[in-house]
């Protein structure tokens, strides 16, 4: 995967069995698929922070559009593409569809503070959840689940490793 030397340097796992040339260097952007663009457009932008950065024809349907957002300091792995498909039936939770995406929250004052701050946009939230290994912040936006979790949160812990209560 090439980035184009675009966003952070990648930092190599050191504990990694795998040389750090060959190891995984980051993960593309985030694609969700919306009919109507306006109040997605609205919550990325006001609610979430992100900016809209540049849009091209959807690879799949080139009638339409993909819109592009990135937050922080940009690059592939801070992007956000959502395309517009107004053809398509809305998405039905099952298998093949996408639960939620995680946004990663600085730290844990800002993450306490997402309830208030999703609350004054008039969305409701889940209220902070305790998963154990990491916290959530689930809320819903017009099209998608959305979540935030603290920086402390190691990623897919969940998938090797299960709580004490879990382990039988």
């Amino acid at each position: 995967m090439a980035d184009g030397g675009a966003g952070d340097p990648p930092v190599p796992w050191e504990d990694s069995p795998v040389p750090a040339e060959h190891q995984l260097r980051g993960l593309g952007p985030i694609t969700m698929t919306v009919q109507t663009l306006a109040n997605t457009d609205r919550a990325l932008q006001q609610v979430m922070h992100l900016r809209p950065v540049r849009t091209y024809p959807d690879p799949t349907s080139p009638a339409h559009t993909v819109h592009v957002y990135e937050m922080g300091a940009g690059g592939p792995h801070a992007e956000l593409h959502v395309a517009v498909r107004p053809d398509l039936p809305p998405a039905r939770p099952g298998a093949g569809g996408v639960h939620h995406v995680a946004f990663r929250t600085p730290n844990d004052q800002e993450y306490h503070a997402w309830n208030d701050h999703l609350n004054h946009f008039g969305l409701q939230s889940s209220g902070e959840v305790d998963r154990y290994y990491f916290r959530s912040l689930y809320f819903r936006e017009p099209g998608a689940c959305c979540s935030r979790s603290p920086p402390t949160a190691p990623a897919l812990a969940w998938t090797r490793i299960r709580p004490p209560w879990a382990r039988k």
